[in-house]
């Protein structure tokens, strides 16, 4: 193993690569969906008056869709298989939770109809664009992990 100089570190060099990698992850298409669920969920809730939210479902769909989006940059800042995989996962449970949560509020009669319309077409397109993304996970690059999840032993 190679020893680290810091004689050798290029702050330039770190510094436009990181920019790089930052602007290539912005431009990911499950990040700009992501990012579209966040604003259409955060319009949304601004709409809740307290009396609605009973329930605390405001601030469940708001920990959902930060999670989602924080999960994602989580998956994009490594390349292994099984962390990749372990970030997928949860960004899937929080989607199907803002999906149900949706389903709740319409039966409970809780928010603008039209918004939770709009949801659960952003979280149906975001899936599309999930399921895309999830396929380019390089299953190769995989050093498995000790709880024996995504591991090929």
């Amino acid at each position: 193993m190679q020893d680290w100089n810091e004689d050798d570190f290029d702050e330039e060099e770190y510094e436009r690569e990181r920019k790089e990698e930052e602007k290539r992850v912005a431009n990911l298409p499950i990040v700009k969906k992501a990012k579209d669920l966040f604003v259409t969920i955060n319009a949304f809730i601004e709409t809740f008056t307290d009396e609605e939210d009973t329930l605390d479902l405001k601030s469940g769909l708001f920990n959902n869709v930060a999670i989602i989006n924080a999960k994602i940059r989580g998956a994009e800042a490594g390349d292994l298989y099984s962390i990749r995989m372990e970030n997928a996962v949860l960004i899937k449970v929080n989607a199907v939770d803002i999906k149900t949560t949706a389903y709740t509020l319409e039966i409970m009669e809780i928010g603008d109809a039209d918004y939770i319309d709009i949801i659960k077409n952003e979280v149906d397109e975001f899936r599309k664009i999930f399921v895309e993304w999830v396929a380019t996970f390089d299953r190769n690059n995989n050093m498995g992990d000790e709880w024996g999840i995504w591991t090929d032993e």
